[in-house]
């Protein structure tokens, strides 16, 4: 009888986790389940048992890099669409943290919309204060409808159904779309306004050998809904190094797009070939300007001044320009590089766009370009600030790709991102469903502009290109603070 018990017992259990499984794979909301069928489920656990066990075995809110687990909880929670908010006061060390930032509010704030209020938008829409283009009379030029955009993370390093997640959510919240220096997919063509990026390796854009063709640029500016083109000089997460795509990760698909040999690694060079200089490099802006007849920008990481200083003496006689200027801050990270790299080269944000902002500023010609910020700037305090710097827009990445699934696992590199986010593995891209992430990209951005205005409300100001450094300190040691300004 006993036996009997135990086995009927067992069959029902085997059936439950059978039962499960199934529910698992054919579910879409959770990556993590659809892809490790019933012991998914274990991550959920510990990640609810933490909490109660963290002040003894784990690490706290705040150690974790290079996002914590505030940040990441934020962003969860955001995404979801759920309670963000956090109880019983912040768990932050403020009087014995160094460099902490604190935004000042008006004792006299502007009024806030409720949803219940006239002009309230559920969306909240910021858009940008500057029309990318107009200084230098582009055919294209226009005006961004968010201050807040997806940078530049190319198709081969994410996934497909990723970069058509963030082509969807980006189309619902109204903003624009970097597709990295991978070139233009038909994963980008869901409905999002693009900024195509041509790196060193000008892929999408280029002969066999490498070399730029203009036939084949103009044909994909045509075919794809492009709003702008950046030239990449170099990138936070290794300045001064080309990119590599293993070879694992370059499908038929992506070599056809890139105009690559298939299963080969591919190694972008770590310079341009159609220029070495300022000067050659405003003419190969022009160039592709006339081309296009959009806007073109440029984007690096800030380290040496020289250049700098070389292309605002080009740009202050005014026959040629870029139209934008992305600065990327030394601590920005979606690309996998030595860690050397990663650790030592570059200027961080605050300080590299300080310093180039500076430049332009003291030439007078900061207003015939869009200056945009990105290195770890998707949160309301760091958004805020890189506007008050002088920022027209911000970039974020990282914390998109949480957005849409990525658990922090820092194993990009691998092709084995377990969400299904960075890899082109077919087993662990099914776990991604576009649909319900491109609606949680949504929410994040929608939550990110939200929040980004109530602090600008609180200090009195009505958009965020009105906040300027007044309205920060940073606290130093022995109970002191300064100005920022």
């Amino acid at each position: 009888m006993i036996t009997t018990i135990f086995i009927v017992i067992a069959v029902i259990v085997l059936l439950g986790v059978a039962a499960l499984a199934i529910h698992d794979l054919l579910q879409t909301k959770d990556p993590i389940c659809r892809n490790y069928p019933v012991v998914g489920h274990g991550r959920h656990f510990l990640s609810e048992l933490g909490p109660k066990l963290r002040q003894y075995i784990v690490a706290d809110n705040n150690e974790e890099r290079p996002f914590n687990r505030d940040d990441r909880e934020w962003i969860y929670r955001s995404a979801d669409k759920s309670n963000n908010y956090f109880g019983f006061g912040t768990d932050n060390d403020i009087e014995q943290s160094p460099g902490y930032l604190i935004i000042k509010q008006s004792t006299f704030p502007l009024f806030d919309p409720q949803p219940e209020d006239e002009g309230y938008d559920p969306d909240y829409i910021i858009p940008s204060t500057k029309v990318i283009g107009e200084a230098r009379n582009r055919k294209g030029a226009f005006r961004p409808n968010s201050i807040i955009n997806i940078s530049a993370m190319s198709y081969g390093s994410l996934s497909a159904p990723a970069v058509e997640a963030m082509s969807r959510g980006a189309a619902l919240c109204g903003c624009l779309q970097n597709t990295g220096e991978g070139g233009v997919s038909p994963h980008h063509d869901h409905g999002s306004d693009l900024v195509w990026q041509l790196g060193t390796g000008y892929y999408g854009a280029r002969d066999a050998d490498g070399t730029f063709d203009e036939k084949r640029f103009v044909e994909t500016c045509d075919r794809f809904n492009v709003k702008a083109i950046e030239v990449k000089i170099s990138q936070g997460a290794k300045p001064g190094r080309g990119g590599v795509l293993p070879g694992s990760k370059v499908t038929p698909e992506i070599a056809n797009i890139r105009g690559i040999p298939v299963g080969k690694s591919c190694l972008s060079p770590n310079a341009h070939r159609m220029f070495n200089d300022a000067d050659g490099m405003l003419d190969f802006v022009e160039r592709l300007a006339d081309l296009s007849g959009l806007p073109v920008g440029i984007k690096s990481a800030v380290g040496q001044l020289d250049f700098w200083n070389e292309l605002v003496r080009h740009m202050e006689t005014g026959d040629r320009g870029i139209d934008f200027l992305s600065i990327d801050g030394g601590e920005g990270g979606t690309g996998a590089a030595p860690l050397v790299f990663s650790d030592h080269v570059a200027l961080p944000f605050r300080i590299g766009f300080d310093r180039v902002h500076r430049i332009f500023t003291d030439a007078g010609i900061q207003d015939r370009l869009t200056f945009i910020g990105s290195g770890k700037l998707g949160f309301p305090e760091e958004t805020l600030l890189a506007m008050a710097m002088g920022c027209d827009m911000i970039n974020v990445a990282r914390t998109a790709m949480m957005a849409i699934g990525c658990i922090q696992a820092q194993i990009c590199h691998t092709g084995k991102c377990p969400t299904g986010v960075a890899t082109q593995d077919k087993w662990l891209m099914r776990g991604l469903d576009p649909t319900d992430k491109s609606a949680r990209l949504a929410n994040y951005i929608t939550t990110l502009r939200k929040e980004v205005l109530q602090l600008c409300r609180a200090c009195g100001e009505a958009h965020p290109s009105d906040m300027s450094l007044d309205h920060f300190e940073v606290l130093e040691d022995r109970f002191q603070a300064r100005p920022i300004g």
